[in-house]
C-alpha cells in the first residue's frame, strides 16, 4: 500500500498547508525560501510528491512549527 495516499499522510499535508497559511506565506514565497519552483510546493500539497523527513523539517522551520508538535498531532489521529 502506498503511504502517499494514506490517511495519516493526508493529515500531515493538511497540517502543513494550515501551518503555511498561518505563517502568512504563499506557495511562491515558500518555494523562494527553498530555492525551488512553486510547482514543488504545489505537488507536495496535492499529494503528487512525497516529502522525506529532511524536507519536512525544512518546511516546518520555514513555518516556525516544531516537528514534535506535528508528530504528536499525527499520532493522536
Amino acid at each position: 500500500m502506498s503511504t502517499l495516499n494514506s490517511q495519516k499522510y493526508r493529515d500531515l499535508i493538511k497540517r502543513l498547508i494550515k501551518a503555511r497559511k498561518e505563517a502568512g506565506l504563499t506557495q511562491v514565497e515558500v518555494a523562494e525560501k527553498l530555492k525551488r519552483p512553486q510547482s514543488y510546493i504545489s505537488k507536495v500539497e496535492t499529494h503528487q510528491r512525497r516529502l522525506d523527513v529532511l524536507e519536512l523539517i525544512e518546511l516546518l522551520e520555514i513555518y516556525s512549527v516544531d516537528l514534535s508538535v506535528i508528530l504528536l498531532k499525527l499520532k493522536s489521529t
